[in-house]
């Protein structure tokens, strides 16, 4: 069922967005707790990268420290999270500067790009010394952790003490694309709440009320590609990545017996200074395309012996990947890297039928 999408809806950062799409449930449960007066100190919000996560969690900071009283008239009527775009707490998290909240990630350059690989232990310990004041309001004070999943073993231990002896009235929303990589300890001390991925009609309504997308050829091309991924299809949906999307579908559809001259200027074009988000975009929907798949291999009741090569295939591409990135090694030699092995196993998946 598509959800409901406010006709003036348009596509803002998650800490300035007015509404959240598809996730009526999620929100739902966060509202219920704190009107019960009995809000977990800690929620470990997962889902596909994309879904609204950021969004929900900002949503819920601006909730609590614009209305810091659950008990209030305001709160017990509320149907939903929202905030007036004019509360002086939502104003100030739009500006990044409430003095209540916290938002842990790894370190950023001005624009906004990641520079460190991890969240440090000294990160998490500017989060120690934070909550060990007083709220500068006199009301909620909340932690907004993005992502989860970019802790090392020191920084995860840090965090994993401050929920086990929480202040009050503290809250800690842990972001997570992939929960199961966590701590055992750190996942039993949150309440869990599961982002959904959004359906492909919902997805296309989205992008054409925001007016993202060259026409609706392209935004349904991105809906059905996104995986439910608002995020993921608003970069679907460019013009570049309609190009880049047909180049590879092409390329795949083709093998084994694939246009070498094709592939390497697919390579080249992909590898070529500034076009890294075309880069990322491909090698998302080569790696994608792998694990459809084996869910459908899967689905139709493939053997584990059928399954095996392509579960092979999957962890050399994303090593390729990882490594290529880690090292920073030329992007065209690692996509046509990245083809071969595909190829191979193309070819020999042809020769099993």
């Amino acid at each position: 069922m598509t959800a409901t999408i406010p006709p003036d809806f348009s596509i803002a950062p998650p800490e300035a967005a007015a509404c959240l799409i598809g996730q009526d449930d999620a929100e739902s449960a966060l509202l219920s707790a704190y009107k019960s007066g009995r809000l977990h100190h800690a929620w470990l919000v997962d889902g596909p990268e994309g879904v609204g996560k950021a969004t929900l969690a900002y949503r819920f900071a601006r909730f609590l420290l614009g209305h810091p009283d659950h008990g209030e008239d305001a709160v017990q009527a509320a149907r939903d999270l929202t905030v007036p775009a004019d509360d002086p707490a939502a104003r100030q998290i739009r500006a990044r500067s409430h003095p209540d909240l916290i938002v842990l990630q790894r370190p950023r350059d001005e624009d906004g790009r990641a520079t460190a690989t991890v969240i440090s232990v000294d990160q998490v310990r500017k989060v120690a010394r934070f909550l060990s004041t007083t709220s500068a309001t006199g009301g909620w004070r909340v932690v907004i952790v993005d992502t989860a999943d970019d802790f090392n073993r020191s920084s995860a231990n840090a965090l994993l003490k401050m929920l086990e002896e929480p202040p009050q009235r503290a809250v800690f929303l842990l972001l997570s694309g992939s929960p199961g990589r966590l701590l055992p300890t750190i996942r039993s001390r949150c309440r869990r709440l599961a982002l959904k991925p959004l359906d492909t009609a919902t997805v296309a309504e989205t992008l054409r009320i925001a007016g993202v997308g060259q026409d609706d050829d392209a935004r349904e091309t991105a809906a059905a590609l996104c995986g439910g991924s608002l995020g993921k299809a608003m970069e679907l949906a460019t013009q570049e990545a309609v190009e880049t999307i047909h180049a590879v579908n092409k390329l795949l559809a083709d093998m084994p017996r694939h246009d070498p001259v094709a592939a390497q200027k697919l390579a080249e074009a992909l590898g070529r200074r500034g076009a890294e988000e075309r880069f990322r975009m491909a090698t998302s929907l080569l790696t994608d395309a792998i694990a459809g798949r084996m869910r459908e291999a899967a689905r139709a009741g493939a053997q584990p012996h059928v399954l095996a090569p392509w579960a092979e295939v999957w962890e050399k591409v994303t090593q390729a990947l990882a490594e290529a990135e880690r090292l920073n090694l030329d992007r065209t030699l690692t996509l046509l890297s990245v083809f071969r092995i595909v190829s191979t196993a193309t070819s020999l998946d042809a020769a099993r039928v």
